[in-house]
């Protein structure tokens, strides 16, 4: 059976001054892809949704953190 073609799009969150975003893609069969959105044809990570449930939990919860070096 064929994947479906990713259904990609923005968060309502993701505009920044430096237009810095993420599109992800929920529609594929048991895994959700992130993309930049600067870069359609560039390299798409690709993560379990138990996986990225838990990395949004996280965001929401405050427990992650920027750093810059």
């Amino acid at each position: 059976m064929e994947q479906p073609k990713p259904q990609w799009f923005k968060s309502s969150y993701s505009a920044s001054p430096q237009n810095e975003c993420v599109e992800c893609a929920t529609n594929v069969p048991q895994m959700v892809l992130v993309r930049d959105s600067k870069v359609s044809g560039g390299p798409v990570v690709s993560l379990a949704h138990g996986s990225w449930a838990a990395f949004t939990n996280a965001v929401r919860a405050g427990a992650l953190h920027e750093h810059r070096s």
